[in-house]
């Protein structure tokens, strides 16, 4: 996708445009990554990206994005049959089904059933996914054995409820089943003085870095704690208000929000570990994938009344606006780059400070581009109701 013509007019900004109040980065950081090329398959940052996209295109209505992001499913996801490329039915890992919740976006745009059928194939493996004795889902087998991590809450959970909202929403079953997804991680993971969540927990408290009597992870590790809270609005969105685990949900929303307000810096921002004592300690650093996250959630949270604007307007205000000035740079070609994301963090290391910090950071990170996407929509509804 390289050298493609810039997609949306007025992109070519100078520094100083990209400052001023009328830019839309909603289109600017959207064309970005368009022009720099996405690669093709179901791996979940691309997924994430495709969210993102997916709300660019509600609020732009640009079809040249629209056709090219068909393209991508069409051409990297499904083969000419309308199945799934290169899927395993028989490994199960949480972030593969990611990509389930844009098959269905795509099923509601077009109507077209190769789309749906797709999804149901993920759905399906749900079904037979390894699961604790408590009955969360594994984050991965063999790999990570009776452990949940708040990213698998995303990678997953938002398709099952989404999935179950669309084509089975008398099917009481699923919703306790869902709920008692994030219950779990809520009861294994909170840290109930701060309202921050760490990263996951291990069930048979076996791992190297679980806690010998919760068998909880160490540390507050940020982006994982943003994977669960876009979860958390996805599900409040297709979950029934009529089951008593949506009010739970809301609940588990208001109360992270809550953590994340105290926790975030006061010249706007959020360390890459949020656990004491590290904020501020040598080799931490303001991560930018988990702030636009945040971002997201506090600016969605207030726009659709889960937030009192009073309280919140403000740190989500002057987040987005640091979110911004630290890290969006521009090229010479008039694109912008998103800069300061963390690699990856993962469990299956020994969950110390010193792993966390020694992930490299890297530049256009899908997992961190789908996220401002997402923050700067919300931002933009805010400006153009204003």
């Amino acid at each position: 996708m390289y050298g493609l013509p810039l997609l949306l007019t007025g992109a070519a900004l100078s520094a100083g445009a990209a400052a001023a109040d009328s830019t839309s980065y909603l289109k600017v950081m959207a064309d970005s990554y368009i022009r720099r090329g996405v690669p093709e398959g179901y791996h979940y940052g691309e997924a994430t990206l495709y969210t993102g996209l997916e709300t660019t295109l509600t609020q732009t209505k640009n079809e040249s994005i629209k056709s090219w992001y068909k393209n991508q499913i069409d051409t990297g996801v499904l083969g000419e049959d309308g199945n799934l490329i290169d899927w395993n039915l028989t490994y199960y890992s949480l972030d593969d089904y990611r990509i389930g919740n844009n098959l269905i976006w795509w099923h509601e745009q077009t109507g077209e059933e190769k789309y749906a059928a797709a999804a149901k194939v993920i759905r399906e493996q749900l079904n037979r996914h390894p699961r604790n004795a408590g009955g969360g889902f594994w984050h991965r087998q063999p790999n990570y054995p009776n452990q949940m991590w708040l990213d698998g809450i995303f990678m997953a959970d938002s398709f099952y409820s989404k999935w179950t909202s669309v084509y089975d929403p008398d099917n009481s079953t699923a919703w306790d089943d869902i709920i008692l997804q994030y219950d779990l991680i809520e009861e294994h993971t909170r840290n109930h003085t701060t309202n921050l969540l760490v990263h996951g927990y291990d069930h048979e408290k076996t791992a190297v870095w679980a806690d010998p009597v919760t068998g909880a992870a160490p540390l507050v590790w940020g982006r994982a704690v943003g994977w669960y809270y876009m979860s958390l609005l996805e599900a409040i969105e297709t979950f029934p208000e009529s089951h008593a685990g949506h009010a739970r949900l809301v609940n588990y929303f208001k109360t992270l929000s809550k953590g994340l307000k105290e926790a975030d810096e006061k010249d706007g921002g959020w360390w890459l570990i949020l656990t004491d004592p590290y904020p501020g300690a040598a080799g931490n650093y303001i991560e930018s994938s988990a702030h636009a996250m945040f971002v997201y959630g506090l600016l969605k949270g207030i726009r659709t009344g889960l937030l009192d604007k009073s309280e919140y307007q403000s740190v989500a205000s002057s987040s987005y606006k640091a979110m911004i000035d630290k890290f969006v740079t521009e090229n010479d070609d008039g694109t912008l780059n998103y800069i300061e994301t963390v690699q990856v963090g993962s469990l299956s290391s020994n969950g110390t400070y010193e792993y966390y910090i020694g992930v490299p950071r890297v530049i256009n990170d899908d997992r961190a581009g789908g996220p401002f996407l997402l923050a700067a929509a919300e931002w933009e509804l805010k400006c153009n109701k204003a």
